[in-house]
C-alpha cells in the first residue's frame, strides 16, 4: 500500500532545524540585535562593538544633516505617502530627488522605488519580454536573479566576470533582445565588472547593459558617482541602478536611464506601481547625503585609506581575501562550520563581521565578509585586525 504524500505547507518548516541547531551551540551569527547607530562602534548587548558588517560607505546613516533633512520632511509632509507613486503618493520632494539623481548619476532621468530590491524587480521584468534574454553574471544579487524570474524572457549566466564565457552566451543568442545585468561591484567577493569588456561585447552584439551600482556609489569614481566613472563609461553605460541602503544613509532605490526608457519604465514596473511610495523621511535622508557626498569629497579618500591599510594587512597576516579591491573584503575560510565559529569568537573580541556560507558563496568557499567605513579611526582598525590575528591562529586558518 502507498504511502500517502502529506499534503500540509507547513510541513517543511518543522523540518527545518539547522538554524535552531546553531542557536542551540552559540554558533546562530544573524539577526544579531544592534541597539545603536549604525557606526563604526555599535552597542549589542550593552557591549560596544566594532562595526565591520555595516555597508555605511561613507559614514552617513548618522551625519547630523542627513537626520536633520529627515526631521524636516516628516514636520512638513508627515510619515508616509499612504499611496503608491501611480496614484496618491507622489510628492514633489520625489521629483526633485529624481532630478538630482539623475545629474549626480549624469543621466537624462532617473525613477525612484521603495527599496533597491524592488528597483531590479521592477525594471528587469518590465524591459524584458517573452521574445528577449536577459544575461546575468553567476555572482549577481539575489534581487537581479528574482527579477529575471518575474520576467517572461529566458535567463542566460555566465561565469563570473568571465569575458569569454560572456561572448559565448551573446553568440549563441544572436538576433534576440538582450539585456546584460551585472553588478559593479559584487557584494561578497568585493571585486569590480569587468566593465570595458562588458560594454565592447555589448555593443558587438547588440546588447543593452544595466549596472546594479549598489556598492558601488559613493564608493568607486573620482566624485563617487559609481563603476562608470571608476572606468570614464558613463555615457556608453544605458541603466544604473543604485539603492539608498549603502552610501546614501536611508532605504529605498532608484533606476538612472534615458527618458524614454525611463519613462517606459514607469509604466509598466510593478514594484513601482503597486507598492507603496518612499516615505518623506527616507526621500530627504537621500537628498542629503548626496549633497554631502559632492560636497566632502575627503569622505571617499579616507575610506580607500582605511581600505587600502585593510586589504595590505589582511594579506600580510596570510588570509586569503579573494579578488576583492574595494571596502568589501571577505576572508575566505572556506568550511561552513568554520564560519559559524569565527564570526561568534570575534564578537567574543568586540569585531562584529558577517558571515556568508553555501549557498549564498559557493560550496567549499564560505567566508566572513567584512566591510569598512570612511569614519573607522587607526584604533579601532588596529583592533579588528588583532581581532582576526587572535581568532585565525587559534582556528588555524593563519600561521
Amino acid at each position: 500500500m502507498a504511502v500517502k504524500k502529506s499534503t500540509d505547507i507547513f510541513e517543511k518548516c518543522s523540518k527545518f532545524t539547522r538554524a535552531k541547531e546553531l542557536m542551540s551551540v552559540g554558533l546562530y551569527p544573524y539577526f544579531r540585535v544592534i541597539e545603536s547607530a549604525q557606526d563604526p562602534e555599535v552597542l549589542i548587548n550593552g557591549r560596544r562593538m566594532v562595526m565591520v558588517g555595516s555597508n555605511n560607505y561613507l559614514g552617513l546613516t548618522n551625519h547630523p544633516k542627513v537626520k536633520e533633512a529627515a526631521l524636516d520632511a516628516i514636520r512638513k509632509y508627515g510619515t508616509g505617502c499612504a499611496g503608491s507613486r501611480f496614484l496618491n503618493g507622489t510628492l514633489n520632494m520625489h521629483v526633485e530627488l529624481e532630478k538630482k539623481l539623475a545629474r549626480f548619476i549624469r543621466k537624462d532621468a532617473a525613477l525612484v522605488f521603495s527599496t533597491g530590491f524592488q528597483v531590479n524587480l521592477g525594471v528587469i521584468s518590465a524591459l524584458v519580454g517573452k521574445d528577449d534574454v536577459v544575461i546575468i553574471d553567476k555572482m549577481d544579487h539575489a534581487s537581479i536573479i528574482d527579477g529575471c524570474r518575474l520576467s517572461y524572457g529566458e535567463v542566460r549566466k555566465f561565469r563570473h566576470n568571465d569575458m569569454a564565457d560572456l561572448e559565448r552566451v551573446l553568440q549563441q543568442n544572436d538576433g534576440r533582445g538582450k539585456l546584460i545585468v551585472v553588478d559593479g561591484v559584487f557584494s561578497m567577493e568585493g571585486d569590480v565588472v569587468n566593465l570595458p569588456e562588458v560594454l565592447k561585447l555589448a555593443k558587438a552584439y547588440g546588447a543593452r547593459v544595466m549596472v546594479d551600482d549598489a556598492h558601488g556609489i559613493g564608493v568607486l569614481g573620482k566624485t563617487g558617482r559609481g563603476t562608470a566613472e571608476h572606468f570614464g563609461l558613463e555615457e556608453e553605460v544605458d541603466l544604473i541602478m543604485g539603492t539608498y541602503s549603502k552610501s546614501l544613509a536611508s532605504i529605498g532605490g532608484f533606476i538612472a536611464g534615458s527618458e524614454g526608457v525611463i519613462h517606459y519604465i514607469k509604466h509598466f514596473a510593478r514594484s513601482l506601481i503597486f507598492s507603496a511610495s518612499p516615505p518623506p523621511a527616507s526621500v530627504a535622508a537621500v537628498s542629503a547625503a548626496v549633497d554631502i557626498i559632492e560636497n566632502e569629497p575627503d569622505r571617499i579618500e579616507r575610506l580607500w585609506k582605511n581600505t587600502r591599510k585593510m586589504l595590505k594587512s589582511f594579506k600580510a597576516l596570510g588570509f586569503s581575501v579573494g579578488p576583492s579591491e574595494t571596502p568589501i573584503i571577505p576572508i575566505i575560510v572556506g568550511d561552513n562550520e568554520v564560519a559559524f565559529r569565527m564570526a561568534m569568537m570575534l564578537q567574543e573580541e568586540g569585531v562584529f563581521a558577517n558571515v556568508a556560507v553555501s549557498p549564498a558563496v559557493p560550496e567549499g568557499k564560505a567566508l566572513i565578509r567584512t566591510s569598512y567605513m570612511a569614519t573607522h579611526t587607526e584604533e579601532q582598525l588596529d583592533k579588528v585586525l588583532s581581532a582576526f590575528e587572535k581568532v585565525g591562529k587559534a582556528l588555524g586558518l593563519i600561521p
